[in-house]
């Protein structure tokens, strides 16, 4: 089931927050290193739990690793990983705040070696599910095959974020985002 049809299983107590993610962030491409850390950090987090639990703490999310600013997490220390261990406001997992702070870090060396995290994707685009999940996989910690999926189709790198006729749908192609490109619709084709 897609998430456009998932969302509209929700009643209306349950959908707030899927609906705003839905029809404001799922699909769209991010415009700065520090969105894709935070996006990534987040479904990170989600494995294991349900999206409704991350959407309801991503606020408290942003404030408890500093905005998400890669150069601040990258720093983090001991002192921090208790603090994140002891807020009830975020995922109290020693390994998926461990993740956090090695991917920051991950991260801080790909921006010195390709300008930014942004053109390190560009860069491997187009490729597929399995060889992104590789990718991440080599790279990063704590990045399985359902983790890399929906970050890379809440990024707009890999196509399907939103049904067809979905209206959020156009909005997106209007932005043009990775999936789009010339190379990219030859992934797309490659993976149906």
């Amino acid at each position: 089931m897609s998430y456009c049809a998932y969302i509209r299983t929700l009643k209306d107590d349950q959908a707030s927050e899927h609906r705003i993610y839905h029809d404001t962030e799922y699909g769209f491409p991010l415009g700065t290193d520090d969105e894709l850390f935070e996006r990534l950090v987040l479904e990170i987090n989600q494995a294991g739990l349900s999206w409704t639990t991350i959407l309801k703490k991503k606020e408290h999310f942003r404030k408890a690793y500093h905005g998400f600013s890669i150069r601040k997490v990258a720093g983090y220390k001991q002192k921090d990983i208790d603090r994140l261990l002891n807020d009830s406001g975020v995922i109290r997992n020693r390994l998926k705040i461990e993740a956090a702070i090695h991917n920051a870090n991950v991260i801080l060396s790909i921006q010195k070696e390709n300008g930014s995290f942004s053109e390190w994707l560009d860069s491997h685009h187009p490729k597929s599910r399995e060889e992104w999940t590789k990718l991440f996989k080599k790279t990063f910690r704590f990045t399985g095959g359902e983790i890399v999926n929906e970050f890379l189709l809440s990024t707009g790198y890999l196509p399907g974020a939103h049904d067809a006729n979905c209206p959020v749908h156009k909005k997106i192609t209007r932005l043009k985002p990775r999936w789009m490109s010339s190379k990219g619709k030859r992934a797309k084709k490659a993976m149906e």
